[in-house]
């Protein structure tokens, strides 16, 4: 079955954004098994969307054109995590080592593929980037990107995240191996210092010196 996309000369003004809800998880478990290689069972995906610390974000389309229910279109699911026992814990800057200082994880970014290319996916990661903006505690937020991903690297290079490692090996699809990248955003407020750090500099150099500008 294709999946149904936006109707001909749609209004995307249509399409909205809002906080994940209970309703949701159905349809979303859906959208995330059409759109990632690996299947997730019911409950985990549950505890990934809704659990504790867990914040997630969906995209909703009002404009459907088939006479069906608003549909859920994309989604962004995040957990807040103590910064010291993040992967990005080394990376952070100076006082960022407070105990209560936290970071966020961004878990899963998907869009319906009918939907691609319409600023979806931006947006979702935007809510994400105002919510860490909005706590003052939030030292940073990091994510993981398929090293032949590069439509989403370009995306998130473009909302001034920057590729700290590389991962060897970290996805493991039916056997195929491959590489992940590690990318780091910095709040505003706390931006500007860590931009400078040496090491930031040089590990994005040799993790990225093969991705496109």
């Amino acid at each position: 079955m294709v999946p149904q996309g936006p109707a001909s000369g749609s209004n995307y003004s249509k399409i909205s954004y809002r906080p994940v809800q209970l309703s949701d998880l159905e349809a979303l478990l859906q959208l995330h098994n059409d759109v990632f290689p690996t299947r997730c069972e019911s409950e985990s995906f549950q505890n990934a969307v809704i659990g504790h610390n867990a914040f997630s974000w969906v995209a909703v389309d009002h404009n459907r054109g088939d006479g069906k229910d608003d549909r859920v279109i994309g989604f962004v699911s995040a957990h807040m995590l103590p910064a010291k026992e993040s992967e990005v814990a080394d990376s952070l800057i100076s006082g960022s080592s407070d105990p209560q200082q936290s970071v966020i994880f961004i878990l899963m970014l998907g869009v319906t593929e009918t939907y691609r290319k319409l600023g979806i996916a931006t947006r979702l990661l935007h809510e994400v980037l105002k919510h860490a903006s909005k706590t003052p505690i939030c030292c940073a937020v990091y994510l993981h990107v398929a090293s032949y991903n590069i439509p989403a690297i370009q995306l998130y290079k473009k909302l001034s995240f920057k590729c700290l490692r590389t991962l060897r090996d970290y996805y493991d699809t039916n056997g195929q191996h491959d590489d992940a990248y590690l990318f780091v955003y910095f709040p505003p407020h706390l931006y500007n210092a860590a931009e400078g750090r040496h090491e930031i500099q040089q590990e994005y150099q040799q993790a990225c010196f093969r991705i496109a500008s």
